[in-house]
């Protein structure tokens, strides 16, 4: 039982844990981004793509 406590602690006072979380927060939040700029071009590109479709549609009438 001494041994797992020993070993408790030894985690406990690493730094190992922290720093991995950190990272997973700071991944999180590049997805985020990714995926909010993702979003933003694809609605501009859905918008050009539909302006350009009407204008020629106009134009072929």
């Amino acid at each position: 039982m001494r041994s797992f406590a020993e070993k408790v602690v030894n985690f406990l006072k690493r730094e190992d844990g922290p720093t991995a979380v950190e990272y997973a927060v700071m991944l999180a939040l590049i997805i985020v981004v990714c995926i909010a700029a993702i979003t933003a071009l694809g609605t501009n590109a859905n918008k050009t793509f539909s302006s350009v479709s009407n204008t020629i549609g106009g134009t072929a009438s």
